[in-house]
């Protein structure tokens, strides 16, 4: 039998190493502008079931408040960040307004009765990500049947509601904000995070989730504190100190 060339017999050690640098360094969701009734909005679009979707507030005690000690802190753990978004109302001292739920453990109570400000107007509701699923949960629905949340946050209104926009909503309303809010899909496991970049209505708003996305149920985050991580398409809020924070990571290679 003839000597094996050199170049073969290195080509099944050469081949793993190859297809890990041919392999893309990280996996991101997908992120790109949309437009619903001339009103101009960037959808990032995410897997409950395939990506590692998480909640952050607080490291070592300090509330974390911005993408860029976020990312520091995950960079720290072996981690990136490939999204993020503010995910809930908070107090002065940015500590969760309603409830909210950290790998399993619950930080801050549901707050079920109506109030003032956006938050309270009911019906509001909680996000919450579960194993391989995610889902929008109106709060006296939740308080009925508390879903096994690994990660929540409670914000108002609700958007839409079994796939009616609030009925407090107008249509005809002048009061317009930049606002940012989230969606779950039918199936449980895609999940729409959207951010106006123009001033727009709660109708307007709740109208791309339940028209153009068709989500059965939407919530609101927030308005003009809203923020917007997505490094695929160059984006990078900065501006006042955030409370909670949505994001999705990936191990580093």
């Amino acid at each position: 039998m003839g000597k094996i060339p050199r170049h073969r017999r290195l080509a099944p050690l050469l081949a793993p190493l190859l297809a890990l640098f041919a392999a893309p360094a990280l996996a991101a969701p997908e992120c790109r502008d949309i437009a619903n009734e001339g009103r101009a909005y960037t959808l990032c679009t995410l897997d409950a079931a395939g990506d590692d979707i998480r909640l952050f507030h607080k490291t070592d005690g300090k509330v974390i408040g911005s993408f860029n000690r976020l990312e520091t802190m995950l960079q720290a753990e072996g981690l990136s960040l490939t999204f993020a978004m503010n995910a809930g109302m908070y107090h002065e001292d940015r500590s969760p307004v309603g409830l909210y739920v950290e790998q399993g453990r619950e930080t801050a109570p549901l707050v079920a009765n109506p109030g003032p400000g956006n938050f309270g107007l009911v019906p509001n509701g909680v996000f919450c990500l579960m194993e391989g699923r995610a889902a929008v949960v109106e709060t006296l629905a939740y308080r009925a049947n508390p879903p096994a949340c690994r990660f929540a946050s409670q914000s108002g209104p609700m958007l839409v509601l079994e796939g009616k926009l609030h009925p407090r909503f107008l249509k005809n309303s002048t009061s317009r904000h930049f606002r940012n809010g989230v969606g779950v899909g039918a199936d449980g496991r895609t999940v729409h995070f959207v951010i106006s970049d123009e001033p727009v209505t709660f109708w307007e708003f709740g109208s791309l989730f339940r028209d153009q996305l068709g989500t059965p149920n939407a919530l609101y985050f927030d308005g003009s504190v809203s923020r917007l991580f997505a490094p695929t398409i160059g984006r990078n809020d900065t501006g006042f100190p955030l409370g909670p924070l949505v994001g999705a990571v990936v191990r580093k290679p």
